[in-house]
């Protein structure tokens, strides 16, 4: 969490954090900021201070809005440091950071670098500073020591968040759902009431709209895949295919808040109209084997062990899985789980990532998504929620919702 930062950043030898980019889809920005519309910034935390936000002078009543202490970049002109440069923009560049590192107490020791930037100018930069600044070392954190191990927990605050795009989410999918079902059938597909075919590309501009009359994005897109496209676990599916009866769908929706906030993920394995008994029998077996590993998963436990777990009850069945052949493209080929937040994919994980070292931690929030795919048979089920282990010791479904196969055709 939040509050563990400065521990987190003391025990791993680390005097101060930059982050820098925008504070929208910058998920280290909005981590220490709030979702705000700063285009470019720039934040300084000290170990043990707050951090300090260095912002565009047309942006400063938005970097206001951080309740952090703010300064604006017009305290450093470019046209003057370009002038003591000699139109060196690198340099200008390199003499601003030395003075905002210095405004914000930074002379002396090991700064961990984070953010989102176009990475050929941010290389020239900061290699740049890194020799002009000898006092200080620059490191990338690419051993997901600070901000990825405190974000691997949430506060009530973002699990507000959270929960609140968890309320979007199923409101769109049961949109959805409404929407599959009001038409009418013909010939062993939907077909609008001009008689044509309803296709997926159709239903997907939909999930878009319904998405952001809510005020969320989906900016890693959405899995709406029927037929053989459901048996290969992401493909998004093709938008000119119709919506066929008896034939899974894996709809796999996960949105984020308008700005690049906080992330909800879920899957639903849907057959229009009926379910062929292969279909039903294959989602019978996902089924047990979600609320098998869904009633024992516990606080402070392993997370690899859910993977193995998973893949133990798959092979029971009489399915390949990972375990027993690692590059199986049938049967269960994928991650049992991973954390959800301001990245869709985060600790902690549960899938091959998992080291003996990882914990489900108190506070963390993870998806549970066991699945089987048979491409030659046009079979693939999956199934998945977004948990969250209460540091009472429950383990909470963030946004309940039906899990039935089958949608009814009205007409």
């Amino acid at each position: 969490m939040k509050n563990d930062l400065d521990a987190l950043m003391e025990k791993n030898g680390i005097d101060a954090l930059l982050v820098t980019g925008p504070a929208q889809h910058n998920p280290a920005m909005v981590y220490l900021t709030g979702l705000h519309h700063l285009s470019t910034a720039d934040l300084i935390k000290k170990r043990g201070e707050p951090a300090v936000v260095f912002h565009g002078p047309m942006e400063r009543d938005e970097a206001a809005k951080t309740g952090l202490r703010t300064v604006s970049y017009s305290q450093y002109p470019m046209a003057a440091l370009l002038k003591e440069t000699g139109g060196n923009r690198v340099q200008a560049a390199v003499l601003r950071y030395q003075r905002m590192l210095a405004e914000a107490g930074v002379t002396s020791g090991k700064v961990m670098l984070y953010g989102r930037e176009e990475i050929g100018p941010a290389f020239s930069i900061f290699s740049a500073l890194q020799q002009a600044t000898p006092g200080l070392t620059f490191t990338g954190d690419t051993g997901e020591a600070l901000l990825p191990a405190a974000r691997a927990t949430k506060d009530e605050d973002e699990i507000d968040a959270i929960r609140k795009m968890g309320q979007v989410t199923t409101a769109v999918v049961s949109e959805v759902a409404d929407f599959l079902t009001s038409h009418a059938a013909k010939d062993g597909r939907l077909v609008k009431p001009d008689g044509q075919p309803l296709l997926l590309g159709e239903v997907k501009e939909r999930i878009n709209l319904w998405l952001a009359e809510r005020g969320a994005e989906n900016p890693e897109g959405t899995i709406f895949s029927i037929g053989r496209d459901a048996a290969v676990p992401h493909s998004t599916g093709n938008p000119l295919d119709e919506m066929r009866l008896g034939q899974t769908i894996i709809f796999d929706i996960y949105p984020c808040q308008g700005g690049g906030g906080y992330f909800y993920d879920f899957t639903r394995t849907w057959c229009l109209g009926y379910a062929p008994d292969e279909a039903q029998a294959l989602y019978e077996q996902v089924l047990a084997v979600f609320q098998q590993v869904r009633s024992e998963v516990k606080i402070n436990a392993p997370t690899a062990s859910y993977q193995r777990r998973t893949c133990e009850l798959f092979e029971a069945q009489g399915h390949p899985t990972v375990l027993s052949q690692p590059t199986t493209e049938r049967g269960y080929v994928h991650g049992v789980g991973h954390g959800v937040g301001l990245n869709i994919h985060e600790r902690p994980w549960l899938g091959s990532g998992a080291g003996p070292q990882d914990l489900l931690l108190p506070g963390s929030v993870f998806t549970l998504e066991p699945g089987l795919y048979y491409p030659e048979r046009g079979l693939g089920v999956r199934l998945e929620d977004t948990l969250w282990a209460r540091p009472d010791g429950v383990i909470e479904t963030i946004a309940p919702y039906p899990m039935d196969l089958v949608l009814p055709i009205r007409h």
